[in-house]
């Protein structure tokens, strides 16, 4: 069976054809850009995600034309929370408002102090990033748009939309829109109602792998399909992430190092703890649920201090001497707010203990720590609800390299085990969705191909927990000189 994966990212849209046992017949990825109009702002028109998909999909068919034809069903996985506005006809409203746009904090405080059953029903904070506070703030200072809204959709449901005309969601994205009850895996009509909004506004909700709508005739003949491939629930890029790499039993790991950082745990119930920001979602795969710890900027954070640099990451990682132990420097990775465990839009990163003999290698070996020490606070955050892992897979962009990988492993005191096309794992666990939405209940259990593992070493474990309790301090300094 061949299946196909779309993963609407924050930098790209990826397109993945995947044939049986998971392998990939051929890829496209086509950027994307962001748009930050004020500080602490960051949108996408959904125009462009759809022109994203079409431009993958037509460059798919040009390099894998028959195998493309032979396509039996499509799953989709996106970045969460963007709050994607329609009217009545199906027209987007306004730019969609990204996941790690923060200037909702008010009106978090303001859901808040007017739902009190907010945490015990969605096993969350309200965060700035999540799509509730966006749409309340569109409520308040955009009051015209907020009234013609007709349905608000996550990216996937959008690009959903755009392929079938079908407006559908499933249970791991809706949860992070502070609209679903998570433990009863339902739309929560008094979190609606605390936001103005109705239940007739929301998509449809379905399980990951159960169908969801199936591809429009017209560019089932676009694409050159012999058969109109049904579509299906597909995932939150997390959860898709999740299916990618086989994490769907309790107690399965990961570590993610994309533009945002996750350090994923798979539960087997519903087990929030909002006091640590720590994520209590669904997971995208039948009565499953996920923990997560978030970061807002990993390699987000390498990719900026390339750009600031001036040089390639290849170049910047190639000059850190592989005997270092450490960076005289301190980096805090907070370039657009924190979220676990401090849930903190308005504090700002930088650098600490610059000198004289100070060197970019310095510098970038610190970006790398930083970014570790951040998922530790994670890791902790995660083990105060009593989630302890023994071991993660380690998938992302950052993921591709080892030096990186043995940063967290030793700061983190956890085997991590780099997988096999982890660049894809979000479109490839929206193909192994697709698979079971078709009838290949097998697909989603089956665990990525490890390429190589990082085991921590005892005298870095302890020097890093010694460095972290140190690095922590950073976060008082950078809130407080934020304000």
């Amino acid at each position: 069976m061949i299946t196909l994966g779309i993963d609407v990212g924050t930098s790209g849209v990826k397109a993945v054809l995947v044939g049986d046992d998971d392998r990939v017949i051929g890829h496209s990825s086509q950027p994307l850009t962001v748009s930050r109009p004020h500080t602490g702002w960051s949108e996408q028109a959904p125009e462009d995600w759809w022109t994203a998909t079409c431009r993958g999909l037509d460059e798919l068919k040009r390099n894998h034309a028959a195998e493309l034809a032979e396509t039996a069903a499509i799953g989709l996985s996106g970045q969460m929370h963007g709050a994607t506005l329609l009217d009545a006809a199906g027209i987007v409203l306004r730019p969609c408002m990204l996941w790690n746009d923060g200037r909702s904090d008010i009106e978090c405080a303001e859901l808040e102090r007017d739902w009190p059953d907010l945490h015990a029903v969605t096993g969350n904070l309200a965060m700035p990033g999540f799509t509730a506070p966006k749409v309340l703030w569109v409520k308040k200072h955009e009051p015209e748009v907020f009234a013609r809204v007709a349905k608000v959709l996550l990216p996937k449901a959008y690009l959903r939309y755009r392929l079938s005309g079908e407006y559908v969601e499933d249970m791991s994205d809706a949860s992070g829109t502070l609209w679903l009850d998570v433990g009863r895996r339902r739309w929560s009509e008094a979190a609606l109602a605390a936001c103005r909004l109705r239940l007739d506004q929301m998509p449809r909700l379905v399980e990951g792998s159960e169908v969801a709508g199936a591809l429009s005739p017209e560019l089932a003949a676009r694409w050159g399909l012999r058969r109109v491939p049904l579509i299906a629930g597909g995932a939150g890029d997390n959860a898709a992430g999740a299916v990618g790499v086989g994490a769907v039993h309790p107690g399965d790991a990961f570590v993610s190092l994309g533009t945002s950082g996750v350090l994923w745990a798979t539960t087997a119930r519903f087990a929030p703890n909002p006091a640590r920001a720590v994520h209590a979602f669904c997971h995208a795969v039948p009565g499953t649920w996920h923990q997560m710890g978030v970061l807002l900027s990993a390699a987000a954070s390498l990719a900026w201090w390339a750009a600031v640099s001036g040089r390639h990451e290849p170049e910047l990682l190639g000059e850190i001497d592989p005997a270092a132990t450490t960076s005289p420097v301190w980096f805090a990775p907070y370039l657009s707010g924190d979220r676990t465990p401090h849930n903190d839009t308005r504090v700002r990163g930088g650098f600490l203990g610059l000198a004289g003999d100070t060197t970019r290698a310095h510098l970038t070996l610190a970006v790398l720590e930083g970014v570790a020490y951040a998922l530790k606070d994670a890791q902790q955050a995660l083990a105060d609800s009593g989630t302890v892992l023994s071991e993660a897979a380690l998938i992302g962009g950052g993921a591709r390299s080892p030096l990186w990988a043995q940063i967290i492993a030793d700061v983190l005191g956890l085997p991590l085990h780099q997988v096999a096309e982890s660049e894809l794992g979000c479109a490839l666990g929206a193909a192994r969705l697709a698979r079971m939405a078709a009838g290949e209940s097998i697909a989603v259990a089956r665990p990525a191909t490890r390429l190589r593992s990082f085991t921590p070493r005892p005298d870095r474990v302890e020097l890093h927990a010694r460095r972290h309790a140190r690095w922590q301090r950073l976060y008082p300094l950078a809130r407080d000189f934020a304000r």
